[in-house]
């Protein structure tokens, strides 16, 4: 645990606030970066991952949605 000195002139003072204020910017920094550098890597190997799906499929797979799905004399009725 952190203990104040009792005996530092108001200059000291603010020169230990000022470390402490600076060192809590540099974490938060880092932190911020780390996370960008995160959420990237995530996007990135995502979009690699669709690319490599998608260069692995077939001719026939193009064509798999052609045609209709359901039988059109369903419901005619005659």
């Amino acid at each position: 645990m952190y203990t104040e000195p009792e005996n530092l002139e108001p200059a000291e003072e603010a020169q230990t606030e000022e470390k402490r204020d600076s060192k809590a910017l540099q974490v938060i920094g880092w932190f911020s970066i780390g996370m960008a550098v995160a959420a990237l890597s995530i996007y990135v190997g995502a979009e690699l991952r669709s690319r490599s799906k998608f260069k692995k499929r077939t001719p026939y797979d193009f064509y798999a949605s052609a045609g209709e799905k359901q039988a059109s004399e369903f419901g005619v009725g005659v």
